[in-house]
Formats: structure tokens, C-alpha cells, sequence
């Protein structure tokens, strides 16, 4: 079992940036990947960036190359995500996930099924 729980969302003008986090507790040394998803109203929940805890390979979806980045300290369990630069678009319920099944492996790191764990998520709203 892996808990998640998400921090640092709020509201922020558009340029501004936000530091999300996602404590990870539980039996954290079973999880293969870990990613940011976000979905907004009426959209479907996409994969925003993902790390590998082991090797600390990252991926990103091409629309936050660049703006957002992704990191870890595995001391404190915790998941990061720096987003700079935030435009009204950014707005959504940002979510934390672990797999600990090895299946979002690859191209496989953006698809929401692969994971088996989520936090509660975190809102984001940038306003123009």
C-alpha cells in the first residue's frame, strides 16, 4: 500500500509559478514510476510529467517542456513539480501517482490506468 498527498496548489496570476508536492508513505520502495497528472473541467485526465524514483528518468508532455519540471528527494519521500511561467490553460486539479505494478513503463508513462495509486489532488487556477 502507498499513500499520496498533495500540497501547494492555490491561485496565481498568469507568469506566476507554484511548487506542487506529494508526500509518498507506505511501502514507497514497491514504486516503479511516479507522475503529475491534472484534469481539467470536461477534459480527460492527462499525464503532465513523470519520474522513475529508481534511475530518476523524467518525461514530460510536450506542452509543459521547458515551464515545468519534476523532481524527487527519496530522503523525504516527496515528489515535486515546479511550474513557472503558468498561463489560464495550467488551470486544473493536479494529482499525484505511483505504479507499483511495472506498467508505466516507456511510452506507458502518460496513461492514467498504469498507475494504481493516486492522492486527493490539488487545485490550480491561474488567472489573465
Amino acid at each position: 500500500q502507498v499513500q499520496l498527498v498533495e500540497s501547494g496548489g492555490g491561485s496565481v496570476q498568469a507568469g506566476g509559478s507554484l511548487r506542487l508536492s506529494c508526500a509518498a508513505s507506505g511501502y514507497t520502495s514497491s514504486m516503479y514510476r511516479m507522475a503529475w497528472f491534472r484534469q481539467a473541467p470536461g477534459k480527460e485526465r492527462e499525464g503532465v510529467a513523470g519520474i522513475n524514483p529508481r534511475n530518476y528518468r523524467v518525461d514530460y508532455t510536450d506542452s509543459v517542456k521547458g515551464r515545468f519540471t519534476i523532481s524527487q528527494d527519496n530522503i523525504k519521500n516527496t515528489l515535486f513539480l515546479q511550474m513557472n511561467s503558468l498561463k489560464p490553460e495550467h488551470t486544473a486539479m493536479y494529482y499525484c501517482a505511483a505504479d507499483t505494478r511495472g506498467l508505466a513503463y516507456g511510452y506507458n508513462w502518460y496513461v492514467p490506468d498504469k498507475y494504481n495509486y493516486w492522492g486527493q489532488g490539488t487545485q490550480v487556477t491561474v488567472s489573465s
